[in-house]
């Protein structure tokens, strides 16, 4: 660990540079570049947490479990750090508490000794937590110098980061997770990982599964509803390389009429590449809305909500492809049956959970997918028995912010 705070230190001339770069290219925002060295405090009365999410998926999932705090301890403010631009925006957008004055953004400091230690200083928080995958040494040790406790919250380790932790570095893996006074994995098979190599492990609980619904413009909603004209409406969300051209045979084999099929690749970059295998489809990105045709690209940021109130069914990007399945809680929440593939390992228990429920349909490639849309679209109680499924799934997942906020509280009054 003195390796790294020596590597990262010498490294700082070099990080701010590339700091730079990256606001030049619009991906880190150039007024707020001191924030990243740890400049920026605005510390107010009372006890503060800070949490830190690194991006938008992990900021938006734990915004349940701030709210939460929030509610519980009225004289608690919260320190919300993450890494990107996008995330600060859609903080802006989606969550009220940063104007209600108990609640704050700042982009989190690169876990350089110096710049980690500013930001400690300046904000004097009384316990932290990090979501998933967030475990830097500079920071974890300048914590536990000051004393102050820390937790992983919604605890991810995948099976290879783990098997390269037991095989090369058990050591230095135990000394790091013992930085953490408690682990609070998300899923039973994180939990056996990261007790294996030593952590504080408590019982587990996907924080991802209370995130709130995906946001809508009702108005854009209304206008997509109007364009697809009462046609049945399936949706692959999130798809990634490999994964459009299944889709497209899916959607021509199922052979629903009328059927209209909206493709959200996971990177909107490739729009045009999918535009083009689609037969010119197309795309939200160059203000178009679905037309005539079969096929419609929505080649944007933060839209998924919109499509997936619009879809009767959804295919789950990432699982047809060795990626491991985009999040199928995401359509879980609105009632929407979810459809994915084999390669799930990144939601493998939700997955599951929701297979066994009735709200989610394993298909194993092409000709799967096209006859559970056809199902799905065409048998209105088989999709009435998923909804309903899906709707019990997430209720039952209301109360994990309530009960880890608790574990939260208890760390930071104790």
């Amino acid at each position: 660990m003195k390796a790294w705070a020596a590597l990262a230190g010498a490294a700082a001339p070099a990080l701010r540079w590339h700091l730079r770069r990256r606001a030049a290219a619009g991906k880190e925002d150039a007024a707020r570049l001191p924030e990243r060295e740890g400049f920026g405090a605005a510390r107010p009365a009372g006890p503060v947490i800070w949490l830190h999410a690194a991006s938008v998926g992990e900021a938006l999932a734990v915004l349940p479990l701030a709210d939460a705090l929030l509610a519980a301890a009225p004289e608690l403010h919260v320190l919300l750090t993450t890494g990107t631009v996008t995330s600060a925006v859609l903080l802006r957008e989606r969550w009220p508490a940063l104007d209600s004055g108990r609640a704050t953004h700042r982009f989190a400091p690169l876990d350089v000794p110096a710049w980690v230690g500013r930001f400690l200083d300046g904000w004097r928080p009384d316990a932290a937590a990090f979501v998933e995958s967030e475990i830097w040494p500079n920071t974890l040790a300048a914590l536990a110098a000051r004393g102050v406790p820390a937790a992983l919250v919604n605890g991810r380790l995948s099976p290879r980061s783990f098997a390269r932790w037991r095989r090369w570095a058990p050591g230095p893996a135990r000394r790091l997770l013992g930085g953490f006074a408690r682990v609070l994995p998300r899923s039973a098979e994180d939990a056996a990982r990261f007790a294996a190599l030593g952590a504080r492990v408590e019982p587990p609980a996907d924080l991802k599964r209370a995130a709130p619904p995906l946001p809508a413009d009702a108005a854009a909603l209304a206008a997509l509803r109007a364009a697809a004209g009462g046609r049945p409406v399936w949706l692959a969300a999130s798809t990634h390389p490999g994964e459009d051209e299944q889709v497209v045979a899916a959607a021509r084999a199922a052979a629903v009429p009328g059927l209209l099929t909206v493709i959200v690749p996971r990177h909107p970059q490739r729009g045009a590449a999918v535009a083009a295998l689609c037969g010119g489809a197309g795309r939200r990105s160059q203000g178009a809305l679905p037309d005539a045709g079969p096929f419609h690209v929505a080649d944007t940021i933060g839209e998924l909500g919109l499509f997936y109130r619009l879809a009767g069914a959804a295919f789950i990007g990432g699982s047809l492809v060795p990626h491991g399945g985009q999040n199928p809680l995401e359509a879980a929440r609105l009632g929407c049956p979810a459809l994915m593939g084999p390669h799930r390992f990144n939601f493998t228990e939700a997955a599951a959970e929701l297979e066994a429920a009735g709200a989610l349909r394993p298909v194993a490639g092409a000709d799967a997918l096209a006859r559970a849309v056809r199902d799905v679209l065409t048998v209105p109680q088989a999709a009435l028995e998923m909804r309903r499924a899906a709707a019990g799934f997430a209720q039952a997942a209301e109360e994990i912010p309530h009960r880890l906020a608790a574990r939260l509280l208890e760390m930071l009054r104790g």
